[in-house]
């Protein structure tokens, strides 16, 4: 692991003068997964619009840094910072099937992604949409990129947010409550896929969700939001030593304690490369 982070964030915002995150503080490091996890109203929607420097949009205010590679996101004209993102950062969206456009087929999708940042390369692009449907193991041929939103399941059009986010390597991606509307078959696949994707291609994760069962079959390290602050971080081998009482909160929440789901996660990564998860 770097010495230097890949990401150091410093930052509060809010609404209309009223803070909603306070003093929010975390680093992430080149192939780390940090799961960020915290109750509805914590904060964490608020917090991926300021870490996309988009909160503004929104009628809010952010202030502080967000570093990323060095540059501070928060500094940087708007027309520069179109320029990362989608290129340096990218989100994955937590509701599939109204993030993408029901306008169009999954391959103007695509071609939209990439003419943003690259344009041009037909061939490349060509290649590059077979690689990724490949790796999130979805059809790669003709008749299901013309397919539109609505003629395939929210499974799907998950993975497809996924390639779209990978389009062009990202050094980090941010996915954003990505299971919520998934049924439980389903987010356990995604999960796994982030894994895999992580693990083959040292992909730098920060993991956003309220339901820590996912985040433990997939997290390095979590961050606890709690009214708008990050009130504990500590790497999921040293759960045993949290002490705040919303990181306990959520602890004695989880359906089964945490060290079983770790060695479950465990047993897991030792067979990923034999897993082969499903088209649905």
């Amino acid at each position: 692991m770097s010495i230097h982070p890949l990401l150091r964030v410093d930052l509060q915002a809010g609404y209309a003068g009223k803070p909603v995150l306070r003093d929010v503080r975390f680093t992430l490091h080149q192939g780390e997964v940090l799961g960020l996890v915290g109750s509805s109203g914590a904060g964490k929607s608020t917090l991926v619009l300021a870490l996309l420097g988009l909160l503004p949009w929104r009628g809010g205010s952010v202030q502080g840094k967000v570093v990323l590679e060095g540059e501070n996101l928060l500094a940087l004209p708007p027309r520069k910072l179109r320029t990362l993102l989608g290129r340096s950062v990218a989100l994955i969206p937590q509701s599939p099937m109204t993030a993408l456009n029901a306008a169009i087929s999954l391959e103007s999708h695509f071609h939209e992604a990439w003419r943003a940042h690259r344009g041009g390369e037909r061939e490349a692009l060509r290649t590059r949409v077979q690689e990724l449907l490949a790796e999130v193991q979805l059809p790669s041929g003709a008749e299901f990129l013309r397919r539109r939103p609505s003629q395939i399941s929210v499974g799907q059009a998950q993975r497809v947010l996924i390639a779209l986010a990978l389009l062009h390597r990202p050094a980090l991606l941010i996915a954003d409550e990505p299971t919520s509307a998934l049924d439980p078959v389903t987010q356990t696949q995604i999960v796994q896929l982030l894994r895999m994707l992580n693990r083959r291609h040292d992909l730098t994760l920060l993991y956003i969700s309220h339901d820590l069962v996912s985040v433990l079959q997939l997290a390095d390290r979590i961050a606890v939001l709690d009214s708008g602050s990050i009130v504990e971080s500590l790497p999921v081998t040293e759960l045993a030593d949290a002490q705040h009482p919303s990181t306990l909160a959520l602890l004695h929440a989880l359906p089964v304690p945490a060290e079983v789901l770790l060695s479950f996660r465990d047993a897991s990564s030792r067979e990923e490369n034999h897993i082969t998860i499903s088209q649905s």
